[in-house]
């Protein structure tokens, strides 16, 4: 049987592996990160009505540049930051992950670098990959922070052409100040003129404000973001970034014809409708992730602050056989690979309380 080695794959792509959480039928599931509340009904019922109604003239091709989305999600923006945005200052794609893509399409590419400070997500380093970008692992401190100094000599020593800061960051949950952003945008600018791309997939369960206002004056910043956390909505397949209208331009030079599909267009238009009460559903994730924070070091684990829907938590002497104890007690949770720690995704009351009796109980049998 040809296996993928016997193909003519670019060497860079050789002896890697897709990326992927495992999915295992169990009766808790919190490794994804994904908003564990179902829609609610009235929002089902308005995604059927406007997709029945995109239905009707799926002869024809979608909104190629789906002004009206676009319009919705820099109100939604502006509603929610309190910085003013508009159309041409929007852009979206098929979730978060093709909105970077197209973002290394645009600016990275063969003889371009891009850097991010890891461990954080780790499709950043694969999209640039996928897209011949040059990837480069900037530091983090033992305590997952960004140092701000290292960071800064990684970029006037490397001067990549993408620079990325995750905040919150995924897997360790911290947020990274402004003042930070503020310091490797400026190094990102004096090594090359550089485009500074800050993942916000997590920011509407962050303690802290987003950094949308920071793109005043910023041509070369960009904010990314995501309807699956938030919203509730990970099978929509919906990201979107705020920048200078420069930059949507330009992505629009790489961008697939008509790449987002009228049914997309019509669901993410009903869920902006009931962004209030999706948002309701985000503070009580919010106040669930604080209570498994504290019960966790209750517990006795380390925890890493979270601004996230998730929490990292440690350390453990070896943090797969960590993770097998607590699926053994029918609750699966994400082993990303960082040594020593685990990260558990915020559920329901009900799913956190099962976790949280699995991680007692592997306590109790360290008798410790």
């Amino acid at each position: 049987m040809t296996g993928i080695d016997d193909l003519p794959v670019r060497e860079e792509l050789r002896g890697k592996s897709p990326y992927g959480a495992p999915q295992l039928d169990v009766p808790v599931r919190l490794n994804t990160n994904e908003n564990p509340y179902p829609l609610p009904e009235p929002l089902v019922e308005r995604i059927a009505e406007r997709v029945r109604e995109a239905a009707r003239d799926l002869n024809r091709y979608p909104d190629r540049d789906a002004v009206e989305l676009r319009t919705k999600l820099a109100e939604y923006l502006t509603k929610t930051s309190g910085y003013p945005l508009g159309l041409a200052q929007v852009w979206a794609a098929n979730g978060s992950n093709e909105v970077i893509q197209q973002l290394l399409q645009t600016f990275g590419g063969p003889g371009r670098t891009a850097i991010g400070f890891e461990p954080s997500y780790s499709m950043h380093a694969l999209i640039a990959r996928g897209t011949g970008t040059g990837w480069i692992s900037g530091p983090r401190g033992e305590d997952f922070t960004i140092d701000v100094s290292a960071a800064e000599r990684a970029i006037a020593e490397h001067r990549p052409d993408v620079v990325f800061i995750t905040t919150p960051n995924n897997p360790t949950g911290n947020a990274v100040p402004p003042e930070t952003v503020l310091a490797l945008y400026e190094a990102a600018q004096a090594a090359k003129p550089s485009m500074v791309i800050v993942d916000e997939a997590y920011i509407e369960f962050s303690h802290g404000d987003s950094l949308l206002p920071l793109l005043q004056g910023r041509p070369h910043l960009v904010i990314s973001r995501t309807m699956s956390k938030a919203f509730g909505a990970a099978g929509l397949r919906l990201g979107y970034l705020a920048a200078d209208p420069a930059v949507v331009d330009a992505v629009q030079l790489v961008r697939l014809p008509y790449h987002l599909s009228a049914i997309t267009q019509a669901t993410a238009l009903a869920a902006l409708e009931h962004t209030d009460t999706l948002l309701g559903y985000v503070e009580q994730l919010k106040a669930e992730r604080d209570r498994l924070v504290a019960e966790l070091r209750a517990i006795g684990y380390e925890v890493t602050e979270s601004d996230a829907n998730f929490v990292q938590f440690g350390r453990f002497a070896n943090a797969h056989e960590a993770w097998r104890k607590i699926l053994d007690r029918g609750v699966l949770v994400r082993d990303n690979g960082v040594p020593g720690w685990l990260r558990v995704s915020a559920g329901t009351p009900e799913e956190n309380d099962a976790f949280l009796d699995a991680v007692r109980e592997m306590k109790k049998e360290q008798g410790s």
